[in-house]
């Protein structure tokens, strides 16, 4: 057992999580953090897949699995009722890098929540009638998300805009809908077994309990867990983007839209962290450039965000806005190509890069008081390396200079690294 203590050695007040670590004989990696501050258990089960891993003839599955590892499993027909009455609640969530499940519930009965989650990890009850239930609502899903509500598919559009190569060109619901009605059992059966293994998972436990009780119970209900053969991951790198890229659609909305993409670095880069404070310059509140600039000032747009993706591979930096009725889309355009190109040949004040760097600082402290926060947090910097870089993300942040950010902002806003989806309503 590998247990980790920290100390604040900032001039500012950081919440310094201690937590336990343990890797059971088949793989599964046991982080547990002890909060005698709660009754309440959070268990998060991580797995390492997610829509990048997918074949490109055959996009969704990780999201598919999201709604399949919920229909039972080979020896508990019910997920719900058994947790439930157990007094806990659950909920899961898919993203290009992982798949997430996770369950609140007293620490009295944390072993429900060790027996449910062993058992589908160790097999689903996999059925034609349950495949063909869960299709259908994925296909619900699409249709209410991506192409029945306005501007829903944007980004349908603006992935594959952006990415020529990498898997991060589709979405986690699949790039094509027929992909999910089209699966197989055997399909299905194949993507579990070679993704769905405790080699290729982190349990992560917060609340007020210790890796001695925890243990083994680790060792109960998930020790006898056969390792699996995991599918290698080769993701073929994108090419380095070197000329603009567009793309003009007309669809039945109430305004004109703009969506911008830029490609960034991977969240193990320092260029991340300073990208992300360069989103937050942008269009973190109402006194951020984008909006007192172009919204409220001259008002260009009705509504005007910049965001990154946040995924493990290089990502995208977005910048994307509704146009006010009457201004055309080349004057937005113009707009906010100056808004971009201001953060490179201006100097920004020590003050308006410390305001967006104790906003973060807030939100991720106020963040980390959350038990199930902490336990998702823990298993996610596992998986990127260390679960120890969950205490280093504050010192990351304040560390980014003005002179970075003025570097990465040239790196990031040239017109050969845009990709631009103008998306026009129907006249």
């Amino acid at each position: 057992m590998l247990r980790l203590y920290y100390l604040s050695l900032h001039s500012y007040l950081q919440i310094m999580i201690q937590f336990d670590k343990i890797t059971l004989d088949n793989g599964l990696k046991v982080i547990v953090h002890t909060d005698p501050s709660t009754t309440i258990v959070a268990f998060n089960v991580l797995y390492n897949v997610g829509s990048r891993d997918e074949d490109s003839s055959r996009t969704g599955f990780a999201h598919l699995f999201e709604h399949l590892m919920f229909e039972g499993s080979i020896h508990i027909p019910s997920y719900d009722t058994p947790l439930q009455n157990a007094g806990g609640e659950n909920n899961a969530f898919t993203s290009n890098d992982i798949t997430n499940y996770y369950i609140t519930l007293p620490k009295e009965n944390i072993e429900t929540a060790f027996w449910l989650e062993s058992d589908r990890m160790l097999g689903l009850d996999f059925s034609e009638n349950k495949l063909e239930i869960q299709k259908n609502v994925v296909t619900e899903e699409f249709n209410q998300r991506y192409l029945n509500q306005p501007y829903g598919d944007a980004f349908l559009l603006l992935r594959p805009l952006a990415y020529t190569t990498h898997p991060y060109q589709w979405p986690t619901i699949g790039k094509n809908i027929s992909h999910i009605k089209e699966a197989t059992l055997n399909e299905v059966k194949d993507f579990f077994m070679h993704h769905y293994a405790p080699n290729n998972a982190i349990l992560s436990i917060t609340g007020n309990i210790t890796m001695d009780e925890v243990k083994p119970l680790a060792e109960k209900w998930f020790g006898s867990l056969p390792r699996r053969d995991v599918k290698n991951r080769q993701l073929a790198t994108e090419p380095k983007q070197t000329k603009a890229r567009s793309l003009s659609v007309e669809r039945s909305v109430p305004q004109d839209a703009i969506y911008m993409a830029f490609h960034m670095s991977s969240k193990l880069d320092k260029a991340y962290y300073v990208t992300d404070l360069i989103s937050d310059l942008l269009a973190n509140g109402k006194s951020s450039r984008l909006y007192q600039n172009l919204v409220k000032d001259k008002k260009l747009f009705s509504e005007i965000n910049a965001y990154i993706t946040g995924d493990i591979d290089p990502g995208l930096i977005m910048v994307n806005g509704k146009l006010m009725p009457g201004i055309e889309m080349h004057t937005a355009e113009d707009a906010i190509w100056n808004e971009l190109n201001q953060l490179m040949i201006e100097d920004i004040s020590d003050y308006e890069l410390n305001k967006v760097k104790n906003k973060f600082e807030s939100v991720y402290q106020f963040g980390q008081l959350s038990g199930l926060n902490k336990a998702m947090n823990l298993a996610y910097y596992e998986l990127l390396g260390d679960a120890e870089l969950i205490n280093h993300e504050i010192e990351k942040y304040r560390g980014v200079t003005k002179e970075e950010v003025k570097q990465t902002a040239e790196k990031l806003f040239c017109k050969e690294n845009s990709s631009t989806l103008y998306y026009m309503a129907k006249k």
